[in-house]
């Protein structure tokens, strides 16, 4: 349901959403003994808030499209081995991206 309402979003939800986060990106700092209005930390939770929704921008994806047809069946049971493919994902238990091959 989450996913189906942030990639049907009108801009003003997306807005919403995108401020929504970024308050509670302010409570975090907060939480953590930081001040979200000293200078350092101007804006940090809307950039912040940005690069998370950039982070699961996958959500909005569909498969079908990004695959573009590429999945079909064969006729054997060979193995098959791609090397050195990138991967950038994000950690569900700790919302930490990271990257690898």
């Amino acid at each position: 349901l989450g996913t189906r309402e942030r990639l049907e979003a009108t801009p003003e939800e997306a807005k919403a959403r995108l401020d929504k986060l970024a308050g509670a990106i302010s409570t975090i700092l907060e939480c953590i003994g930081e001040d979200p209005d000293r200078e350092g930390l101007h804006a940090t939770p809307e950039r912040y808030a940005k690069a998370m929704m950039f982070f699961t921008k996958g959500y909005e994806e569909n498969l079908r499209d990004i695959v573009n047809k590429a999945v079909f069946h064969e006729d054997h049971d060979e193995l098959v081995i791609v090397k050195d493919i990138e991967v950038f994902s994000l950690c569900e238990h700790h919302l930490v991206p990271f990257s690898g091959k």
